[in-house]
């Protein structure tokens, strides 16, 4: 059945694609906190090991939630591992870094992911989106502050 949801097909085309970038994205940060929950050593290792794992289990639940949202506007979602790698600007580590490393990354990577989705907020809502806006909206949230919590492990060092 087409969807009917007062959204036009060239409307649909265009959100549905940028948020499968957004979950790309938002897929290769789960990735790489969780590989850094695992493998985080030294000093700071349970505070770090705990902080990791809230981070990478709320973005599991984002990755569910924005793919829901793809699929709910008529989209089949591309969830290989290849798939993602194209389209994500979040890039792999693929080798063993310091704590103090997988800070500065994971910094990096919820900046990345509010310098995507911020322009979507305002993009969405000019194509009458506004469920799609709210996801991002309440993911910059998230980003936001987990870009904060991480840079403040990093004061003094």
């Amino acid at each position: 059945m087409e969807i009917q949801i007062g959204l036009s097909k060239k409307v649909l085309d265009e959100v549905g694609e940028s948020l499968q970038d957004y979950l790309a994205n938002t897929y290769a940060l789960y990735l790489k906190t969780q590989n850094f929950h695992w493998n985080v050593k030294g000093p700071e290792f349970f505070s770090l090991h705990l902080l990791f794992e809230k981070h990478y289990e709320e973005l599991a639940d984002a990755v569910d939630e924005i793919a829901e949202r793809v699929v709910s506007l008529g989209f089949h979602v591309d969830a290989s591992f290849s798939g993602f790698m194209k389209r994500s600007v979040i890039k792999d580590s693929k080798k063993i870094v310091s704590a103090n490393q997988m800070l500065k990354e994971l910094v990096e990577g919820h900046e990345a992911l509010s310098a995507v989705g911020r322009p979507l907020v305002s993009r969405f809502q000019d194509l009458h989106d506004d469920p799609s806006s709210d996801l991002i909206i309440k993911r910059q949230a998230f980003h936001d502050k987990a870009a904060w919590m991480l840079r403040s492990h990093l004061q003094g060092h």
